[in-house]
């Protein structure tokens, strides 16, 4: 596939001037394309959706986990309230990711092809993907993620039974190292996470910084596993930067304390996160460690409605990110289903992208559904977005927030930025 060219426009700025353009992954272990040798199990459906979810409960993306299972949640609700899919309702077997420490992965897909899903809705970590994808495609089960983020899966031989709500890190790096250019930081320091995710963020960043005239003078890359992050943080201190990037997932929690015994806090150096580890993380730390860092996290905003209904079916989320992402994964899938009149997984697979382009415009499950029903082609935009999958499974439009740190270390979006791909 030719590399995506980029045509962005601006969405909407809230407090903070618009920034002039040119999500979760992971390097170190990918498997190669099309790595499985085995042939694709025609795998069939018996008439029922079944959703399966691979999201993290435990391990360095855990905090993504909550908002995530409402989005899903919340999506089957609407769902089943519109009538279901096929004339039945839509059913749901939920299974932990972990992380790539753990095995937890492969044995939660190993349950929910036992439980015969048609698709799976998740990794939230590209790494975990990567490490069950080809199970997972290799079944004839469709898989989509709402927070994968790594250029890996663009050209991925997936069998067509991979797609994704999140864009590829390329925009979320281009977004991020403009937003370090546009703040006036001529010096970087990266903290980099080992993995896709970290090393792939990491260079789309360091590309927009250099395209900005900025000079990235130290790139420090951490096992997320270490005991103690004192040596990697002391390069950085020695390179003397204007800003610092963290690039990784819980282990940032770890990291921050040295950051600041080293005094470089964020009242003396400028720090950026990106949606691995951009939480509110409020009274874990001091107040006001926080204050003045921003971050960018992919995603369109999300209404007021929306976020009241992910509390009536999770009232004790502190967190949204990915959750419009994980409702729109599972709203489109169902409406592939009725598209297709089977829930047999090749089929869904072959409507997904006809039903997110090049038809009337729909936004819940119900309009698009009653459209479908009479014959109507749609296109449905998600609250996440427009999506309009591309023929890798990708979105090929989509929005990159930008946020900005309190004293309470909470977060407050910014400005939002969107744009589009074409391959």
């Amino acid at each position: 596939m030719n590399r995506p060219s980029f045509a962005w426009r601006t969405v909407a700025v809230l407090g903070a001037a618009c920034l002039t353009l040119g999500a979760c992954s992971d390097d170190g272990d990918t498997p190669s394309a099309g790595s499985s040798s085995a042939a694709t199990a025609a795998a069939s459906g018996d008439g029922v959706l079944k959703i399966g979810t691979l999201l993290p409960q435990t391990g360095s993306l855990a905090f993504l986990g909550p908002p995530e299972f409402a989005g899903v949640d919340l999506a089957i609700k609407d769902i089943n309230d519109a009538g279901g899919v096929l004339g039945k309702p839509v059913t749901k077997s939920d299974s932990d990711s972990g992380d790539t420490s753990t095995d937890i992965a492969s044995q939660s897909v190993n349950k929910l092809l036992t439980d015969k899903v048609d698709v799976i809705v998740g990794a939230a970590s590209s790494s975990v993907s990567l490490s069950v994808i080809d199970k997972i495609t290799g079944a004839g089960v469709m898989q989509i993620s709402p927070a994968n983020t790594s250029d890996a899966f663009t050209t991925y031989k997936d069998n067509g039974l991979y797609f994704r709500t999140a864009p590829p890190d390329v925009l979320q790096g281009r977004v991020l190292g403009n937003l370090i250019a546009e703040d006036g930081n001529a010096k970087v320091g990266l903290l980099v996470l080992q993995d896709s995710y970290g090393t792939g963020l990491a260079k789309s960043t360091r590309s927009a910084i250099e395209s900005g005239g900025g000079q990235v003078v130290a790139e420090e890359v951490y096992d997320p596993k270490a005991a103690d992050y004192s040596a990697e943080v002391g390069k950085i201190r020695q390179a003397n930067p204007d800003a610092i990037v963290l690039i990784g997932f819980d282990e940032t929690k770890k990291i921050v304390p040295k950051l600041v015994e080293a005094g470089l806090t964020a009242a003396k150096k400028k720090w950026y996160f990106v949606d691995g580890n951009l939480s509110n993380y409020g009274k874990e730390f001091p107040n006001g460690t926080f204050a003045g860092a921003k971050g960018t996290l992919p995603g369109a905003k999300a209404s007021d409605d929306f976020r009241t209904n992910l509390l009536k079916v999770n009232p004790q989320l502190k967190d949204f990110s990915y959750a419009p992402e994980s409702y729109d994964a599972t709203v489109v899938a169902a409406l592939a289903a009725t598209a297709a009149k089977s829930d047999t997984p090749s089929a869904m697979a072959k409507q997904m992208t006809a039903v997110t382009s090049a038809g009337t415009k729909c936004k819940t499950y119900k309009e698009c559904k009653d459209l479908l029903d009479k014959g109507t082609d749609i296109d449905y935009d998600g609250v996440s977005g427009p999506i309009e999958f591309n023929e890798a499974g990708d979105p090929s439009q989509a929005t990159i927030g930008i946020y900005q740190y309190g004293a309470d270390n909470t977060y407050k979006n910014l400005t939002y930025q969107a744009g589009s791909i074409s391959g």
